[in-house]
């Protein structure tokens, strides 16, 4: 089947998994598929090359004796539970592996005349030199309002009109259309792109070239999945993110989604309404469900089940997804059958989701120690 899930690389922000359960979606949801396809832990995905990222460095009082990259280190590996760490390890955006796998695809679209090297004319923030854009606004980075012109050499994807940033074809679905109006904010995108940043940290350009500019951290959380896909040997990878952050990121990655015969889709997932959960204990009290089923479905069913609503589900849904999935649990069998097992991964593989919905189909797929993934610690005697 060749294929494995990755997530849409995180962004480090201020946050714990334990606190904001809803950014480990697609984590979790990519997980619990690769242990279905029997692939193997893959790596959580980080975006670490933030502006946010730049202006917490800047401002730590330790920034003189701690490098950018270790603090990156530390506020992810501090996103887990204390002592447990994710199966398949870690991988930001900025690594080694990804750098040289990003300057590598960068060249060969230079060369290829899909990209070039451009002098265009931007605005510089008069106070610290960082790049607002092509018109006049404030700069996000020191806030300060005034910018002057100046024209230098970026890397820019100038789309030839017509040319379609996100099509039906890029995500990963099984006969199911994308949301139109994701295809149409995909399609409105400006015809010129500027895939080069100014930033603190990121996939440097100067080999290129480009002193003091990183490439578009949008592009670069797509090169990050393909080179988890590369270390895996995976040719079909699959990135699970919300249609939110496909619209944003979708037109920046479009030239960087194929690389050697690989060629990376989109899987779709909803909001799962974690801050609205508390009615669960009740629920779970009356329908007898236990503290180690709630956890299931919190953790385990609600992210494979956001893939197949990918509207979002709603706090109104999750009485009734509760009841369905106590019912798939007691009904779940001690060995499922291996003909049963080869017709659920064919459905995985293929993006088709609609088995999560099937009481019998998902009986088999439960699993009696589900992995942790450094989100909790291990249970007793899991292998």
């Amino acid at each position: 089947m060749n294929v494995l899930y990755l997530n849409g690389p995180v962004q480090n922000g201020h946050f714990t998994f334990a606190e904001r359960p809803g950014k480990a979606a697609g984590i979790r949801a990519a997980d619990a598929l690769n242990t279905l396809l029997e692939a193997g832990p893959a790596p959580h995905l980080w975006n670490t090359a933030t502006l946010a990222g730049d202006l917490r460095h800047r401002d730590a009082p330790d920034r003189d004796t701690i490098g950018r990259q270790e603090r990156e280190e530390r506020a992810i590996a501090a996103k887990y539970v204390p002592g447990a760490a994710p199966a398949g390890g870690v991988l930001m955006d900025t690594a080694p592996v990804v750098s040289a796998l990003a300057l590598e695809m960068t060249e060969r679209l230079l060369q290829d005349g899909v990209l070039t090297l451009t002098p265009v004319a931007v605005r510089l923030c008069t106070r610290c030199g960082h790049m607002t854009g092509t018109v006049p606004r404030a700069c996000r980075a020191c806030g300060h309002p005034g910018s002057h012109p100046h024209t230098r050499r970026l890397l820019v994807w100038d789309r030839p009109p017509g040319t379609p940033v996100l099509a039906r074809d890029d995500v990963h679905a099984y006969r199911a259309k994308p949301p139109g109006h994701l295809l149409s904010i995909a399609r409105n995108v400006p015809e010129r792109l500027i895939l080069s940043r100014t930033r603190d940290h990121g996939i440097s350009l100067a080999p290129l070239g480009l002193d003091g500019l990183v490439l578009d951290p949008r592009a670069g959380v797509h090169i990050a999945v393909l080179a988890a896909a590369a270390q895996h040997g995976a040719r079909r990878p699959v990135m699970t993110l919300t249609e939110n952050a496909a619209a944003n990121v979708a037109a920046y990655g479009a030239p960087f989604r194929q690389h050697n015969g690989t060629r990376l889709r989109y899987a779709l997932h909803g909001r799962i309404p974690y801050d609205d959960t508390t009615a669960l204990q009740r629920l779970c009290e009356v329908h007898r469900v236990s503290p180690a089923q709630r956890d299931l479905f919190l953790a385990w069913f609600l992210p494979l089940c956001s893939l197949h609503i990918r509207t979002g589900i709603t706090a109104a849904q999750l009485p009734a997804l509760l009841k369905f999935w106590r019912r798939a649990h007691l009904t779940r069998p001690d060995t499922p059958g291996s003909d049963d097992l080869a017709e659920l991964r064919r459905h995985v593989a293929a993006g088709d989701m609609r088995w999560v919905m099937d009481v019998r189909t998902l009986s088999h797929a439960i699993p009696e120690h589900p992995a942790t993934h450094g989100f909790t610690k291990e249970p007793e005697g899991a292998t």
